[in-house]
């Protein structure tokens, strides 16, 4: 018998993943895939997140059925039963190694849910100390490399450890973050094998009709119009810098950059061709050499973002501080796994967090000189593959980084601009114009759901009870360029933008069918949700030091 149709038990998967192995579960198969880790043109992280996991929809939603044939190349073995998720080695899961195979066989015919982090009622690090101690080994994420920490307040839900934890033992925060998953889990559909399976079914019948109408085709006459647009806005810049009308000049490229980034968005997902190399290409051209910024440091980021959306720990989309937090559960200083550092709640952070609420559209106009540092570090340090098909995508970005800061830093910033005061006027104007982009993009999540409901969750519920859409009349479709339909496009990420509309009615279908609330806000409504958020966040950080203080006045310092 091939070695791929040797069927797998769970304990066996397990031990893999114990001994140092990138396991994960597509349509029912085993795929071992180290050998590709560091060649994932999305970036290693998005897969570390999957591992242990059943990621088919996952899977099937980045992927293009090329990329999924080519993971059929790693397969080593199958599973015949519903595949019951692990937490993943990134978030905190511990494995036991496959050493004695006796005992697996006994376990494996009695009970595999005695596996760790899939029992129905795990011990979770969120109620117990950070050093706490277990005979079970805790997986690297990749051979010879350290592990990653988790923080007090880890991955693991602590859904099921209300019935063991007694809520007047938690802590003010810990009561606040149950409060929330409780919250949460009677608003959504119930976690039961049963009721996810269901939702999953639907979802995947929603998926292939939107494939039967053609909805995941691009329309190339909407790019036509996109780039009479994107034509005009460049042509009134390089006008009015002609004619030394440099603030305004500066308004007209900002608006360019704002218009583009979501073709970028669209190459970034493969799709406008559905082709790989072209829409890299696409991409690059237009976010390294026409704006500055990394392709390929974007589709690292976002792709983690789509996996583990508005996790405090693990999604950097939400990972702020000292700037923002949309989660009391940062006061703990939580560890980044994207950024491998802890996000240190310390003085700075408590005093802008208070006044976050007020900040937040000031510090968004400085957004884009954050995206250049992101882009730097990410070419720099070689944060992409450097073998594999996307080899070559470094090279090109630093080829577009050169072209850009010459002609943009160079030709004119420093050529055609004469005085100090009209560079400093352009260069602000210019990049404070994209900061509704970046309102847009925080504002489909920030006031959102950052409840960890564990691994039982299917990917459809989450994406739905992370995301929001923002309701706008067509004719400013442009405006928004595809994010105002963040749930959508989450559920269906390689959907060309220009689609989004047409599916949004076939997508409230599937959330009233399964009982899934769909969020939708107007743009204003949306931002008061956010600004909202923020103040409520706000609120905890300023009461929370006040108790600080006063408990340090009185010389308290016992456990509160």
């Amino acid at each position: 018998m091939p070695q791929k149709d040797v069927v797998l038990t769970r304990r066996q998967v397990e031990g893999m993943i114990a001994d140092d192995r990138t396991v994960i579960i597509v349509d029912g198969k085993v795929l071992k895939v180290d050998a590709w880790l560091r060649y994932h043109p999305g970036g290693d992280k998005a897969i570390m997140h999957m591992v242990g996991r059943d990621a088919t929809d996952e899977v099937n939603a980045l992927h293009s059925v090329e990329a999924r044939q080519h993971m059929l190349k790693f397969q080593v073995g199958r599973v015949e039963r519903r595949w019951r998720n692990f937490l993943p080695p990134i978030q905190g899961g511990k494995f036991r190694t496959y050493s004695d195979a006796v005992e697996a066989t006994r376990e494996d015919t009695q009970d595999e849910d005695a596996s760790i982090g899939s029992s129905s009622t795990p011990d979770s690090p969120l109620f117990d100390t950070v050093d706490g101690s277990s005979n079970l080994r805790r997986r690297r994420h990749n051979n010879n490399s350290r592990l990653h920490e988790v923080s007090s307040i880890s991955s693991l839900s602590s859904i099921e450890s209300s019935t063991t934890n007694d809520q007047s033992k938690l802590s003010a925060l810990d009561a606040r973050t149950q409060q929330e998953i409780d919250l949460d889990l009677a608003k959504y559909p119930a976690l039961d094998p049963a009721t996810q399976d269901d939702i999953v079914q639907k979802y995947r019948l929603l998926f292939d009709r939107l494939q039967f109408e053609g909805l995941f085709q691009c329309n190339y006459a909407s790019y036509f119009i996109e780039l009479t647009r994107y034509s005009f806005l460049f042509s009134m810049f390089l006008i009015l810098l002609r004619c030394g009308w440099y603030g305004t000049s500066g308004l007209f490229l900002g608006m360019l950059w704002h218009q583009l980034v979501f073709t970028v968005h669209d190459a970034g997902h493969m799709g406008i061709t559905h082709n790989f190399t072209i829409d890299t290409v696409v991409g690059i051209v237009i976010a390294d050499f026409v704006g500055g910024l990394s392709l390929g440091w974007w589709k690292r980021n976002h792709n983690v973002h789509h996996i583990v959306t508005n996790s405090p720990e693990h999604d950097p989309d939400i990972e702020h501080m000292p700037f923002f937090a949309i989660s009391h559960r940062f006061f703990d200083s939580l560890r980044s796994t994207y950024y491998d550092r802890i996000m240190a709640y310390d003085p700075f952070a408590k005093f802008m967090l208070r006044y976050q609420h007020y900040l937040y559209y000031p510090i968004l106009l400085f957004g884009r000189f954050n995206l250049y540092r992101l882009s730097w570090e990410y070419l720099i340090m070689g944060q992409g593959p450097k073998k594999g098909p996307a080899w070559w995508h470094r090279w090109l970005e630093i080829a577009g980084q050169v072209f850009f800061w010459y002609w943009f830093g160079y030709k004119v910033v420093y050529q055609s601009i004469p005085t100090a005061a009209g560079r400093f006027a352009f260069v602000m104007v210019s990049h404070m114009i994209t900061a509704p982009l970046h309102v847009q993009i925080t504002l489909s999540h920030f006031a959102m759901s950052t409840a960890d409901l564990g691994i039982n969750e299917s990917f459809p519920q989450k994406m739905l009870r992370t995301t929001m859409d923002v309701d706008c009349p067509e004719w400013l479709d442009f405006f928004h360029g595809g994010l105002q339909f963040q749930a959508i496009h989450h559920l269906f990420p390689r959907m060309p933008r220009h689609n989004l509309r047409r599916t949004q009615k076939l997508v409230q279908e599937f959330c009233r069918e399964v009982d899934i609330p769909y969020a939708l806000y107007g743009f204003l409504d949306g931002n008061k949700e956010v600004i909202g958020r923020l103040a409520d966040v706000g609120r905890q950080a300023a009461i929370l030091a006040h108790c600080q203080k006063t408990l340090a006045e009185r010389g308290d310092f016992g456990h509160h």
